[in-house]
């Protein structure tokens, strides 16, 4: 009975352990029940690999094998920490001054780099230590975890012992391992291994350098990386030429920024803990100005520099013919004036301005001829040509109003917007510097100055016609002619446009009868008193009558003083307290209607 007993006991303590020892095998390989036979993996062979074979799910641990004698199982490997983040140049930091600079290359700093950490794959990149592997064995051993590079520059794999990778190529790293586990594994166990994260690094950035300081990265980042996140090169004083990866007292690469600039190349460096990236004081400069792609300051290197290498910086247009060098050191300034092909031996120095002009002699003229006519509308003339000479070439229809020709110059244009602007400037001033006596008052003029700016902004969008009165000139036939000059032939349409501050803006039939006020009756008549309305009659050829008031008009505004194709402007009333803003609106609005043919509203 006693035996009995403990035999039934033995058996409740067997069925009590078998559970937690089934437990501890799941979290830690190598204990619990072993397999059967029938049910063992099969005990790898030594000696080889297999990688046909596709790699299982992510387990962060190893699973010995089954078989007697095998090797002892492996201890679980940590999880390999996450990549380390990207760090960027201090919040706030403004690159705008590097946008603006006329520093060659200053644009290379503008947080792009330091926003953006290098990629993990570079198939040149050497292994160092601190670098996280990642490596997957699967198939009779299954084994998968991110490793770090320890300081011997070794990997530990279970089962394999130590694998030397320090300065491994990143491309060479998955051959370097499978050889590894090819010496003890012969078959059924294959093997996969990758750079996951590169050695977080902290590098120094000194020299002239916007912002000094220890910076964090990764090994595969660039030079560039770091010197960004320092807020870029000190324009006025730093280096584009002299960039230096100290390590130690020793220097171990010298970087020309001007060779990724312009042709790409950026020699690489692959940076460790502790080295320094040092930017040595500017060297000799030259401005490029004018008609160039490049119209930057260039720093070179010695006491001089070849006229033929600026052009290869400048890029200058194939508009510009000659150079204009400003010498800036010593006492006197001097100038110098090259032809551009003749000045590749040019000797240019330190402060050295270097303008690229287009020194032309005019040699061929185009004029246009627009409007009611049979002949061509583009005439290719010698420089000097006259009226004349393009008149005898025009063949009129019998539409055409040759008594009225118009001329129009893109020179005559240019002047009337500038006249234009500082006009309105000028009512820009007047408006924004009105005093007043009271609140009350003070708010009448803020909403008047509203409105005034609003037309000043609707004036400035006008754009005049550059006509040239030439219809009543006794010296019509000898006015020279400019390149793009257009030529326009009126037709005789016998109409006469009405516009401006009338009800119903409109085309009449002109009729030798009718005078001013009948045209603008014609138009649905005045929007507000007739006596306060200004009249201005706009002739075809480009001449004007100014009518002044209707109660001033008198015998002006009879049927003579209208003809066909005119253009009847009535001006409206400015209602504005100040009389300075009264004056310069209206002589604006004047302006307006003879430059563009348009009356603006108020």
């Amino acid at each position: 009975m006693r035996r009995l007993f403990s035999r039934g006991l033995l058996v409740a303590l067997l069925a009590a352990v078998a559970p937690a020892q089934a437990q501890i095998g799941a979290l830690l390989p190598g204990f619990g029940p072993q397999p059967s036979a029938g049910t063992a993996q099969a005990t790898p062979q030594a000696g080889g690999t297999q990688s046909a074979a596709q790699p299982p799910a992510q387990t962060g641990v190893g699973t010995a094998p089954a078989a007697a004698g095998s090797f002892p199982a492996a201890t679980p490997v940590q999880p390999g920490v996450q990549p380390v983040p990207f760090n960027p140049a201090p919040a706030g930091y403004d690159y705008s001054a590097n946008l603006a600079s006329d520093v060659f290359g200053a644009n290379l700093f503008t947080g792009s780099f330091a926003r953006l950490s290098a990629s993990n794959f570079n198939a040149d990149y050497a292994i160092a230590v601190g670098d996280q592997v990642q490596v997957r064995l699967w198939g009779a051993f299954e084994f998968d975890s991110r490793i770090a590079v320890d300081p011997q520059g070794n990997i530990f794999l279970p089962h394999v012992g130590p694998v030397r990778v320090l300065g491994v190529r990143n491309q060479d790293l998955q051959r370097v391992v499978e050889q590894a586990v090819a010496r003890v594994f012969r078959a059924n166990v294959s093997s996969y291994a990758s750079l996951a994260v590169a050695q977080p690094v902290r590098v120094f950035v000194g020299g002239y350098v916007n912002r000094p300081g220890l910076y964090s990265g990764t090994s595969l980042d660039s030079a560039l990386n770091y010197l960004d996140q320092a807020g870029g090169i000190a324009l006025d004083r730093g280096s584009f030429l002299d960039v230096q990866i100290k390590r130690g007292a020793a220097v171990r690469a010298r970087l020309d920024l001007y060779d990724f600039l312009l042709d790409g190349r950026m020699q690489p460096v692959q940076l460790a803990d502790g080295d320094v990236i040092f930017v040595g004081p500017r060297r000799s400069t030259i401005k490029a100005l004018g008609l160039a792609e490049n119209t930057n300051r260039f720093e070179f290197a010695g006491r001089s520099l070849p006229m033929a290498e600026l052009v290869r910086l400048a890029r200058p247009f194939a508009s510009a013919t000659h150079v204009r060098v400003t010498r800036n050191t010593g006492t006197v300034l001097k100038t110098e004036y090259y032809a551009l092909d003749q000045s590749a031996e040019v000797s240019l120095g330190n402060g050295d301005a270097v303008e690229f002009t287009a020194d032309k002699k005019p040699g061929i003229i185009t004029v246009r001829v627009q409007g009611e006519h049979d002949s061509l509308q583009e005439y290719v003339l010698p420089y000097g040509s006259r009226l004349a000479d393009v008149m005898k070439q025009i063949r009129f229809s019998e539409r055409s109003d040759r008594d009225n020709i118009q001329l129009f110059r893109a020179s005559v244009k240019d002047r009337q917007r500038q006249m234009l602007a500082t006009a309105l400037h000028g009512l820009e001033a007047s408006v924004l510097t009105a005093r007043s006596g009271t609140s009350d008052e003070a708010t009448l003029r803020k909403e008047e100055a509203d409105l005034v700016l609003q037309w000043v902004d609707r004036a400035r969008k006008v754009d005049p016609s550059g006509q040239v009165l030439i219809a009543e000139s006794a010296q019509r036939d000898e006015l020279l002619l400019e390149n793009g000059d257009i030529i326009n032939v009126p037709a005789r349409d016998g109409l006469v446009l009405v516009s401006g501050d009338v009800l119903f803006p409109n085309a009449i039939a002109y009729d030798r009868k009718l005078g001013v006020r009948d045209y603008i009756a014609g138009a649905g008549g005045f929007v507000q008193n007739a006596g306060t309305s200004r009249v201005v009659i706009a002739h075809v050829n480009g001449s004007f009558n100014d009518l002044g008031s209707a109660d001033d008009w008198g015998f002006k505004g009879g049927a003579d003083s209208v003809r066909p194709g005119d253009q009847i402007l009535v001006l409206p009333k400015i209602d504005v307290k100040s009389r300075q803003v009264l004056k310069d609106m209206t002589q604006i609005l004047y302006q307006i209607a003879i430059a563009a043919r348009v009356v603006l509203s108020f």
